[in-house]
């Protein structure tokens, strides 16, 4: 008699996204991810992080990693439980970052470390915003935006203009969302946009576009940069990320493995 497959633990998820399973656990993890909705929104998001990594470091990972290092990585495995829920590339990283290879990689990740500590106060008062004005629009009958989806193209080159940034619609009908429309919306820095998207049974969603503060849109590495965080701040929760000084938002009163798959469909279409 077969016994069925163990659950799935988080190392093995992880060891899954990194490529690094065996084949035969690999399979009935991908049967198992398949098979559960939740599984499966929890592996794009660790994939979308793992992602957003390697592009933050790419920098200190032109080198193969020497095999001393990849020994003493072997040997801490019991230490380096947090670090793999960020991706197998983050705990290369430190422990690249603790052996001292690449000299100069200690000044980067600091400088780094500082630029995202500046940027939080600005990226809170983004969110916020985003969850304020999901609130404020969604309900609307009559008025929920100001440019219908009759007129997309007229909507996305008037606000193009206005965030001076060429902006587009993502698709989001593979999970049965249409536009709506959108508007435009005042932010701490400058324009915002918002376009609403709404499904058969009325539920609405909004992805919320503007810049950042100055300072935090400055062209550090860290704001040119890509990072994907579910938010709970305001009336309703969003998931958002940040590209080249732009930050996105999409936000809207969903279970957080529903609102994950669509901000993972429209990051995906956006990138």
């Amino acid at each position: 008699m077969n016994r069925p497959a163990p659950p799935p633990t988080d190392d093995e998820l992880h060891a899954l996204i990194d490529g690094q399973l065996a084949p035969e656990r690999r399979t009935e993890l991908e049967d198992a991810v398949a098979h559960d909705p939740a599984l499966a929104a929890r592996v794009a998001a660790w994939r979308t992080q793992r992602d957003a990594l390697r592009r933050l470091h790419g920098e200190l990972l032109v080198e193969p990693v020497p095999a001393p290092l990849m020994n003493a990585l072997d040997r801490s495995q019991a230490r380096r439980g947090h670090w793999m829920r960020w991706g197998g590339m983050a705990a290369g990283v430190l422990v690249a970052f603790a052996a001292g290879w690449l000299g100069n990689a200690q000044w980067s990740m600091h400088r780094t470390a500082s630029a995202q500590l500046t940027r939080a106060p600005a990226m809170r008062e983004f969110v916020h915003d985003a969850s304020i004005a999901h609130a404020v629009y969604a309900p609307e009958k009559r008025h929920p935006v100001e440019v219908a989806a009759s007129e997309q193209q007229h909507l996305v080159q008037w606000l193009s203009k206005r965030l001076d940034r060429p902006l587009k619609v993502p698709d989001l009908t593979a999970m049965g969302y249409t536009l709506v429309g959108g508007r435009l919306l005042p932010g701490e820095s400058g324009a915002r946009a918002q376009f609403m998207f709404e499904d058969a049974a009325g539920e609405r969603i909004t992805l919320y576009i503007g810049t950042l503060d100055s300072q935090a849109a400055a062209g550090t590495a860290a704001s040119r940069e890509t990072a994907f965080r579910f938010a709970s701040e305001g009336p309703v929760p969003s998931f958002y990320w940040i590209d080249q000084g732009f930050g996105y938002a999409v936000a809207g009163k969903l279970p957080r493995e529903v609102l994950l798959k669509l901000a993972t469909l429209a990051y995906r279409d956006l990138s």
